[in-house]
C-alpha cells in the first residue's frame, strides 16, 4: 500500500511571470462520469481524500494552489519543421504540489477546453484517446520508463467529430501527474523571440525547482542534466519495446519524462523500422530511430541555451556525451528487465549487446523474450535454438536473479500490443463494458510488482 502523504501545494510556476502562460477557464462539461481514478498516485501527493469530480472534471481550484488554470506558451519542431503557433491548445496547468519524494509535480490536463492556442481545434479529447493514454502510462510505469501518470479520466457526455476515427465519438477529460511541463519547445519560443532574460529566468527555474540544483548553476549544467535524463528515457523506450510516435521538440519534457501519448505502439518484435504514427511516412520516429530523434531535439535545446553562454564548448561536450549515457542506460535497463543484479559496466554492456542481437533474430517477440529469460536461465524450445542465444547465455553466465513472483509462472507475459488495445476499446464502444480495461490495469500493475522485487543476493544465488 502506498503511504498517504500530506498535501503540499507549491505553485512555483508563478515565479516565471505572465509572459509564460495565459489564464484560462475549463470547459463546462454536461457530465462527469469517473472512468479511471489513480488512487496510488493521489496518495503520493496528498490527495487521497480529494473530491475527484469537483477538482478533476469541474476543475475547481485546489486549496492554496493556482487560482486559475494556466495554458503554457511554447513553440516547437514538428517532424523537423518549426512551428511558432503552438502552446497548450486543449490542456492547461491546473496545480503544482510536492510528492512523497519532495519533487515538484504538475497536475495538467488534456481535453479540458479551448485556450488562446487552440487555433481551429475544439479543445476536447476523445474517450478512446483517454483510455489509450491510461493504458500507455500504466504499462510504461510498470516497465520502469520515466513517464507522466494518468491521474483521472472522466467521461464528459459530449459527442465529438473526428476525421481519423468513427464519429460522433464519446468525449473525456484527462488529468496527468508529471514532473514538470517545461518542454524543449518552451525554450525555443524564448530563443525565437530573442528573449534572453526569459531564457535565463526559465533556466534558473528548471535548475532550482525541477533538478534541485542551485538556480545559478548555469545553462551548461542544466543542459548536461537534461542530456543525461533524456538519453536514459530513449534507452528505456528501447528496453520497453515502445514507440512514442511523435518525438517533436514540444513533446520532450525538460526533466526527461515521457508524456502526451497519441499514436503510440509497443513493437511486437525488435524491428527498428516499426512506426507508431500512420502519418510518419519517412519513419522519422520509428522504433530504432528514437535515440537519434531525441539527440536531434537536444541539439535544438543547445542552440537556445547558447544564447546564455560566451562559449559553446560545454554544451557541445554534453551533446557528444549523449551516446555514452544512452548505451549505459540501455545496458542497465536490459539487465534490470532480465532480473539480474547490476555488475560492472562492461559486463552489463556485453549482456545488452547479446540481448539486442538475440532480439534482432525475431524468433520471439520482445515481451516473450524478457518473460522467458527473466532471472538469467536459458529457456528451452526451438525459438531459442538460434546461435545468437548461445552468446546471450554465455554473457549472462552464472548470474541469476529473482523469479519468485507468481507472475513468472503465468502462461503468457503481460503485453500491450495494438490488437488488445483495440479489443479493450471495442468492449467500451460497443457494450460500455469496462471490465477488460479494469482487468488490464490490474494485470499491468501485477506485472510491475513482479518486475521490481527485492534485489538478488550478492552471491548471485537465486532468492
Amino acid at each position: 500500500m502506498t503511504p498517504v502523504q500530506p498535501y503540499r501545494p507549491d505553485p512555483r510556476i508563478l515565479e516565471l511571470g505572465n509572459s509564460f502562460y495565459d489564464p484560462v477557464r475549463a470547459a463546462n462539461f454536461p457530465a462527469c462520469t469517473a472512468r479511471f481514478l489513480n488512487e496510488r498516485a493521489a496518495a503520493e501527493v496528498g490527495l487521497a481524500d480529494v473530491d475527484w469530480a469537483r477538482h478533476f472534471c469541474r476543475f475547481e481550484p485546489l486549496e492554496g494552489n493556482l487560482e486559475r488554470p494556466l495554458a503554457l506558451r511554447y513553440h516547437g519542431h514538428q517532424f523537423r519543421s518549426y512551428n511558432p503557433e503552438l502552446g497548450d491548445g486543449r490542456g492547461f496547468l491546473f496545480a503544482q504540489l510536492r510528492d512523497n519524494a519532495g519533487r515538484l509535480m504538475d497536475l495538467g490536463t488534456k481535453g479540458s477546453g479551448q485556450t488562446p492556442w487552440s487555433r481551429f481545434g475544439d479543445g476536447r479529447l476523445t474517450l478512446k484517446g483517454g483510455v489509450r493514454e491510461v493504458l500507455a502510462t500504466e504499462m510504461l510505469q510498470a516497465l520502469g520508463v520515466a513517464t507522466s501518470r494518468s491521474f483521472a479520466l472522466f467521461e464528459t457526455g459530449e459527442e465529438l467529430e473526428r476525421n481519423d476515427e468513427p464519429s460522433p465519438t464519446r468525449s473525456a477529460v484527462l488529468t496527468r501527474l508529471s514532473h514538470g511541463h517545461i518542454r524543449i519547445g518552451t525554450f525555443q519560443r524564448l530563443a525565437f523571440n530573442d528573449d534572453v532574460e526569459g531564457l535565463e529566468r526559465l533556466a534558473r527555474y528548471c535548475l532550482e525547482h525541477l533538478y534541485g540544483e542551485p538556480a545559478d548553476a548555469g545553462p551548461e549544467r542544466l543542459f548536461a542534466l537534461v542530456v543525461e535524463r533524456t538519453a536514459a528515457l530513449a534507452a528505456s523506450f528501447m528496453v520497453a519495446g515502445f514507440v512514442h510516435g511523435v518525438l517533436n521538440t514540444d513533446n520532450i519534457n525538460i526533466t526527461g519524462e515521457s508524456f502526451d501519448y497519441g499514436p503510440w505502439r509497443f513493437a511486437p518484435d525488435w524491428e527498428p523500422g516499426f512506426t507508431a504514427a500512420y502519418f510518419d511516412h519517412s519513419g522519422l520516429y520509428a522504433f530504432g530511430r528514437q535515440p537519434e530523434a531525441v539527440q536531434w531535439n537536444l541539439a535544438q535545446l543547445a542552440g537556445c541555451l547558447a544564447l546564455l553562454t560566451d562559449g559553446h564548448e560545454g554544451l557541445q561536450t554534453s551533446l557528444e556525451g549523449f551516446a555514452g549515457h544512452f548505451h549505459a542506460a540501455l545496458a542497465a535497463g536490459m539487465v534490470r528487465r532480465l532480473g539480474l543484479a547490476p555488475a560492472s559496466g562492461e559486463e552489463d554492456r556485453l549482456i545488452a549487446r547479446a540481448a539486442v542481437a538475440a532480439l534482432g533474430r525475431k524468433t520471439v517477440g520482445i515481451d516473450r523474450f524478457f518473460f522467458d529469460w527473466r532471472g538469467g536461465e536459458r529457456p528451452a524450445g526451438e525459438a531459442y535454438a538460434d546461435p545468437a542465444f548461445d552468446a546471450l547465455a554465455d554473457a549472462i553466465g552464472a548470474r541469476r536473479g529473482d523469479r519468485s513472483h507468481a507472475y513468472w509462472r503465468d502462461e503468457e507475459p503481460c503485453s500491450m500490443l495494438i490488437d488488445e488495445v483495440e479489443s479493450i476499446w471495442a468492449a467500451i464502444a460497443d457494450r460500455d463494458d469496462w471490465s477488460p480495461f479494469n482487468a488490464k490495469v490490474t494485470a499491468i500493475r501485477r506485472m510491475g510488482d513482479a518486475l521490481t522485487p527485492r534485489a538478488p543476493s550478492a552471491s548471485n544465488e537465486p532468492v
